[in-house]
């Protein structure tokens, strides 16, 4: 036996049994077994009075709030009597151990902090933090050309039909009740700064800032805003190709990804943080700061399935990109940002909490520089990786990275390959119409043909 997320060892009755007892109330339930040893083994001379098992449950009773009552039984362990108390889930949530909370974390407890109070308990009243009425604000703090725009682009999703009525459809969306506004109205549509800002800068080294910008807006601007500025940061490399030619602009990054990013990042950070949104570009990393870990019961580790299931923190934020059509479904954040990432074979996806929030990271060894059907990491996608031999693929991946680049040049880059040997396999890669001479004979050079296919 061991300890776990749902199982607790103890030598004996104490305070700390109904720590652990409050702490799997908090979360999925649990039990503790108490005269265990750390290693799971009975703990010699323990016994169990004929009194004992009501008594520890009365003191549980007495010192939780609400109040918590865990089944308490004896069992046998390896021939010896040991006490059982679970506890299942509570409903209402959090529960309180002389005035502290807990919730279980693979084997320990963690103490709450006051965030996480606060989340806790809109969890277990199944409302977000959005629905609330914002403090101080009414009618009168909404701008309504915003909302207007809004139901226009909601009519235009198709989603959902909105009428021809401002107060009807704020009140069908439970943004406004009567006068009040809610916290994702004021959010969403506010004339005003709404004090949840997004901070964005450009670094050449953690310490070495080049440029700094501070957002602040409804969240619809500053999605806007923020993907103005990221692109104006990003590297763009140009591919000509075609006859009559033709430029494909292929930025540095997959742009529905940083959307994607951005969008979760707005929608799902904690507004209960006073932290700000924080997104930093560097040569060839992008990072994204949300506040506020992970919602509910989710795990970095359910983020890397595609069937993760979706726990939306502020649900009227939600619904409202949702309606828009800004996002496409719940829970499919991560896989849409995976599948942009399958274009750009060099570039890393990882994320992971951190204190107080949650941080995704996009970074690259190489940056794309080719719609090709050629990998620019690995030489060339299965498709075309047949019949070639070695030094084939190590040439055009070559002239992948160095678009126009000459045949006198090539020995330099491939350990001094001799140049008739080039010459020789330039000729076997452009009867296959995998790359082809562009350019006049002083200054032309190699390019790959983006669909191999095409000229057939």
């Amino acid at each position: 036996m061991q300890e776990d997320n749902k199982t607790e060892f103890k030598s004996n009755f104490s305070e700390g049994v109904i720590e652990s007892l409050v702490a799997f109330a908090n979360t999925k339930g649990g039990k503790v077994l108490i005269g265990i040893d750390n290693n799971g083994n009975p703990v010699n001379n323990f016994i169990i009075g004929s009194e004992s098992l009501q008594t520890w449950v009365n003191e549980i009773k007495n010192k939780t709030q609400p109040s918590i009552i865990p089944d308490a039984e004896v069992i046998q362990i390896q021939g010896k009597n040991i006490a059982s108390l679970s506890i299942q889930e509570f409903p209402v949530k959090p529960v309180a151990f002389r005035g502290r909370y807990f919730k279980r974390v693979n084997n320990s407890n963690h103490q709450l902090s006051v965030i996480e109070i606060a989340d806790l308990s809109l969890q277990s009243l199944q409302i977000s933090w959005d629905s609330y009425p914002a403090h101080g604000r009414t009618i009168a703090d909404i701008d309504l050309e915003k909302v207007e725009k809004f139901v226009k682009k909601v009519n235009e999703a198709g989603r959902f039909l909105l009428e021809d009525n401002t107060m009807a459809n704020l009140e069908k969306l439970k943004f406004i009740k009567g006068d009040t506004i809610t916290n994702a109205a004021w959010l969403l549509f506010g004339k005003q700064a709404t004090g949840y800002n997004i901070h964005l800068g450009r670094f050449k080294t953690p310490t070495f800032i080049i440029d700094d910008k501070m957002l602040n807006g409804t969240l619809f601007e500053m999605v806007e805003e923020t993907m103005r500025y990221l692109i104006s940061w990003l590297k763009v490399a140009f591919e000509i190709k075609g006859m009559p030619t033709q430029r494909t602009e292929i930025f540095e990054y997959p742009l529905p990804a940083l959307r994607e990013i951005v969008l979760n990042a707005l929608i799902h950070r904690d507004y209960l943080s006073p932290a700000d949104v924080q997104i930093k570009i560097f040569d060839n990393n992008i990072t994204f700061f949300n506040p506020g870990k992970l919602y509910g019961d989710q795990t970095v580790n359910d983020l890397k399935q595609d069937s993760y299931q979706a726990f939306a923190r502020n649900k009227l934020i939600a619904e409202a990109f949702y309606l828009t059509g800004d996002i496409e479904k719940y829970g499919s954040g991560f896989l849409r940002i995976r599948k942009e990432l399958k274009s750009y074979p060099s570039m890393d996806l990882s994320f992971d909490e951190v204190p107080n929030g949650f941080l995704i990271a996009l970074s690259y060894k190489e940056q794309k520089i080719s719609t090709s059907l050629l990998n620019e990491n690995e030489g060339l996608n299965e498709g075309l990786n047949e019949g070639l031999n070695e030094g084939l693929k190590s040439l055009l991946k070559i002239i992948v990275r160095n678009p126009g680049i000459q045949a006198k040049v090539l020995p330099s880059f491939l350990e001094n390959r001799p140049l008739k040997t080039i010459e020789r396999q330039i000729k076997e890669l452009v009867s296959q119409n995998l790359i082809e001479r562009r350019g006049s004979r002083k200054t032309g050079g190699y390019f790959i043909i983006a669909d191999p296919m095409e000229n057939n």
